[in-house]
């Protein structure tokens, strides 16, 4: 894996994009500290749907209250 300052990934971004296409993982640093790594994406990860993540938000709602307040009343609250 090569090391690539801040500075001059975002200088050379397209060829470090054709690298990492290749299958050669990156790591960015800002100052000698390692801040990202720019790796291929798994073609076997599952991607998420719009819509899948919408029902998993419907879901995680199901039986949750405000407890008797309104929405005004906790932004208020949350303001003390």
């Amino acid at each position: 894996m090569q090391t690539v300052g801040a500075y001059e990934a975002k200088t050379h971004l397209p060829k470090l994009i054709r690298r990492v296409q290749k299958g050669e993982r990156v790591t960015i640093t800002k100052h000698g500290v390692p801040i990202a790594i720019i790796q291929p994406a798994d073609p076997h990860k599952p991607k998420r749907h719009v819509e899948a993540v919408i029902e998993e938000l419907r879901r995680f709602r199901e039986n949750k209250t405000l407890g008797g307040m309104s929405i005004r009343e906790l932004i208020e609250a949350g303001r003390r």
